[in-house]
C-alpha cells in the first residue's frame, strides 16, 4: 500500500474543520452582535452578555492558535515582517477586545516608550499573539489590564500586565517547556506560550531570535507576559 492509499491526512481534516469552525464562529459573532443592537438598552450589558462575548472571543482565539500550529508544522506560516507604529498597533489590540473589557468591568489601557522607532515585525503574527494573551490577562484580572512596549537593549519588549493572582510558579519555573499537558484544574496545555515563543523564534535580527517571557509582580501586581523582538 503506498502512502496515497494509506487514508486521509489527519492533520490535514483537522486543519481543515478548524478553519471551517472558525469561519462559521466569525458568522456567529456577527450576527449575535447585529442581534445585541436590536435589544432595548435595559438588556444589553449583562453579566450574561459578558461571558458570551469573552467566550467568543476565546474560542476564536484557540482556533487562530490551531490554524497557526498547523502551519508551523508544515512551514507554511509565512513571516511579513513591516514597520508598525506601536500605538496603532496597541491600540487596533485592544479595540477588539473592548466590549469583553467592558462587559467585565475591566480599564485597559496602554504606554509607549518614546524611542522614536517604529516596531519592525509580523503585525498579523504578532497581534495573533497579543490577542491570546489579552484574552487570557481578562480572564484572571480584577480591574486591569495594561499593555506596554518598549526598547530593551537591541530588542523590542511588549508586556502585557494584569492584577490578577499571577501565573502559577510550576509555569514560571518551567516556562522553558511550553506543553506542560492539561491541567485537570484550568484546561491550560500551554500551547498558548508554544505558540507565542515559535512566533517570536520567527522575528531574527543579524542571527538573534525573538524569545517570550512570563513572570509575576509587573505594574499592575499581577501576570506579566513578555514578547522580545530584535
Amino acid at each position: 500500500m503506498t502512502d496515497e492509499d494509506s487514508g486521509l491526512d489527519f492533520s490535514m481534516v483537522i486543519a481543515s474543520t478548524v478553519h471551517d469552525m472558525k469561519n462559521s464562529l466569525a458568522s456567529l459573532i456577527q450576527a449575535h452582535g447585529q442581534w445585541i443592537k436590536q435589544l432595548p438598552e435595559v438588556h444589553r450589558g449583562t453579566p450574561e452578555q459578558g461571558v458570551i462575548d469573552y467566550e467568543f472571543a476565546h474560542l476564536n482565539g484557540m482556533l487562530v492558535q490551531l490554524l497557526g500550529l498547523y502551519k508551523l508544522g508544515v512551514n507554511q506560516l509565512p513571516l511579513r515582517p513591516d514597520y508598525h507604529e506601536l500605538d496603532d498597533f496597541i491600540e487596533a489590540q485592544l479595540a477588539f477586545h473592548q466590549e469583553v473589557l467592558a462587559s467585565r468591568g475591566i480599564v485597559a489601557r496602554y504606554e509607549v516608550d518614546d524611542f522614536g522607532l517604529p516596531g519592525f515585525f509580523d503585525r498579523e503574527l504578532i497581534g495573533s499573539v497579543v490577542s491570546n494573551v489579552v484574552i487570557n490577562a481578562i480572564r484572571y484580572a480584577r480591574k486591569a489590564v495594561l499593555i506596554t512596549a518598549g526598547q530593551v537593549g537591541e530588542q523590542l519588549v511588549i508586556s502585557v500586565n494584569d492584577d490578577g493572582p499571577g501565573f502559577p510558579e510550576h509555569m514560571i519555573e518551567k516556562q522553558t517547556d511550553y506543553v506542560l499537558g492539561i491541567n485537570q484544574s484550568s484546561g491550560s496545555t500551554g500551547l498558548g506560550l508554544y505558540f507565542a515563543a515559535n512566533i517570536a523564534r520567527q522575528h531574527q535580527r543579524q542571527g538573534v531570535p525573538g524569545h517570550i517571557e512570563i513572570a509575576n509582580g509587573g505594574e499592575l501586581g499581577g501576570g506579566v507576559f513578555r514578547i522580545f523582538l530584535p
